[in-house]
């Protein structure tokens, strides 16, 4: 089959490869039609690795996924041919002790696509365990369906965030994680969310969402725009979507004493960390690595339409036009939010 493979940092190609995917009792044959062009798509691109995970041979891209079901295995009984639906693209191991504890997503061995040495979506079918795949709501489009993967993200920092109904957020970034992640919040609970950034057509964007504030951190200071809406409290959640040396900084001081401060984004080295300023108010910290358990959750808000996922699609490319997909989401138009390649 054809497939977008990266053949070596800054070199992709859209080529023939073949890939030995059998179809198991418990596995679905899925013919994809849209896929979504993630962060970490383009940091493979570019540099080659993340973190430990480094590319060593031709990988195939794309882990956001969307397409229609072409065969079913012996076993399956979920779904049928002809089902419109989106895959959780990380299948872990069944037996693991992170699996049977519940926190499939932190299984060391877990087989994630598009994470090296694991190929990604980007070609016309996949097969993949029924288990993870899960139909879209008929209100639900592919372009959407394939949002369902940094929706999850967003819902999952939500959770550990422990939301209370009213509470005051703060999001740091206004990318595709931190505009899901302002929307889960608000599914979740919360009254109203600040959102930050320094391109302003993200910010327009991001106002028309819901009960979000937007803040051009070049021209306005945070903290004193959270602390006059608060009565000088201050946020009871910060999600950190960024990932940089001085958001965590920024998170303690726009902070309520015993809030909490959920770490979403990665930062590229280790950050220095004021163990005074979090302790004194208390500050309690979680983290999150991909998500669990939140696909059907984020289905049902999206069939629902109490999450609208429609207005961060920005930019479609054609399958056959997949490398200028690449090479434009390298340098997007500040306009841009997410980029998805139609096949």
């Amino acid at each position: 089959m054809q497939a977008l493979v990266l053949e070596e940092t800054k070199r992709l190609r859209l080529r023939d490869i073949t890939l030995d995917e059998p179809l198991t009792p418990h596995d679905v044959r899925v013919r994809i039609h849209t896929v979504g062009i993630c962060g970490s798509d383009v940091h493979y691109y570019q540099h080659g690795a993340i973190g430990p995970f480094v590319v060593r041979a031709p990988m195939v891209l794309g882990h956001e996924a969307a397409g229609v079901v072409e065969e079913v295995g012996a076993a399956v009984t979920t779904l049928r041919v002809g089902d419109r639906v989106c895959m959780e693209p990380g299948i872990p191991d069944a037996n693991s002790r992170p699996t049977r504890l519940g926190l499939y997503n932190l299984d060391p061995t877990v087989r994630f696509w598009a994470t090296p040495p694991v190929h990604g979506c980007l070609r016309p079918t996949v097969v993949h365990p029924a288990a993870f795949t899960f139909r879209l709501p008929d209100n639900v489009s592919f372009g959407e369906g394939a949002m369902v993967e940094p929706l999850a993200v967003g819902l999952h920092a939500a959770n550990k965030a422990r939301i209370k109904p009213g509470d005051v957020a703060v999001v740091l970034g206004a990318g595709p994680i931190g505009m899901v992640t302002a929307m889960a919040a608000l599914a979740g609970g919360c009254s109203r969310v600040f959102i930050t950034d320094v391109q302003p057509p993200k910010l327009a964007l991001a106002a028309t969402l819901g009960a979000i504030t937007p803040v051009n951190v070049r021209d306005e200071n945070l903290g004193d725009l959270v602390r006059r809406a608060t009565g000088g409290w201050g946020a009871d959640l910060v999600f950190d979507a960024v990932g940089v040396p001085q958001s965590l900084a920024q998170a303690l001081d726009v902070l309520c004493p015993g809030g909490a401060i959920v770490l979403i984004g990665m930062p590229g080295a280790p950050v220095p960390f004021d163990v005074v300023a979090a302790q004194v108010k208390e500050a309690r910290f979680e983290t999150i690595f991909r998500y669990a358990h939140v696909f059907p959750r984020a289905l049902e808000l999206m069939g629902s339409r109490k999450i609208d996922v429609r207005p961060l699609i920005t930019d479609r490319y054609a399958f056959a036009d997949s490398i200028a997909a690449f090479d434009y989401a390298v340098r997007p138009r500040p306009t841009s939010v997410k980029v998805q390649i139609e096949l």
